[in-house]
């Protein structure tokens, strides 16, 4: 949003989220481990993923890529570069408004974070291969039926 004052021109300032998307990366961890997959943190920046989880059994391996968007108002788009991964996992943080799109609001927004767990085959077909390389969530078929679907990364690993 650009304000223009006494000709002035202000860019409203990019808010900094980076604790939030490193949260995010804990919490997609957490869960996974809740569910009773072996699973750990990449500590070193690998471009196409943020999470590994294994089984130790079959030694399969999947790699796992967290995108987080921290407004509960956002558009439900995030941009992916990498398709270096075998699974997405987008946690919509709803951590409060901040994009204004509703009128009258009579909370604040904060609500529980939203996990929906794609396979990458999924987006793949629904992301713009221009520009950022968004992907539009609500594009995506069937869409509620991968919320905490945390199955489809057991089921990769029992492969």
């Amino acid at each position: 949003m650009i304000i223009e004052e006494q000709n002035i021109v202000l860019k409203a300032k990019k808010q900094d989220t980076k604790l939030e998307s490193e949260g995010a990366e804990f919490l997609v961890l957490g869960l996974l481990l809740i569910e009773g997959v072996s699973a750990y943190k990449a500590y070193i920046n690998f471009p196409g993923y943020d999470l590994t989880a294994v089984n130790p059994e079959s030694k399969r391996v999947a790699r796992i890529q967290v995108k987080s968007r921290w407004a509960t108002d956002y558009d439900s788009s995030f941009p992916l570069k990498s398709l270096d991964t075998d699974f997405i996992v987008h946690v919509a943080l709803n951590r409060g408004y901040r994009f204004s799109k509703k009128k009258n609001l009579k909370d604040n927004g904060i609500k529980s974070p939203t996990f929906y767990v794609f396979p990458v085959d999924v987006l793949k077909q629904v992301r713009n291969e221009t520009g950022w390389n968004k992907v539009q969530i609500k594009k995506v078929k069937n869409l509620e039926s991968y919320i905490d679907n945390w199955q489809l990364i057991k089921d990769y690993l029992l492969e």
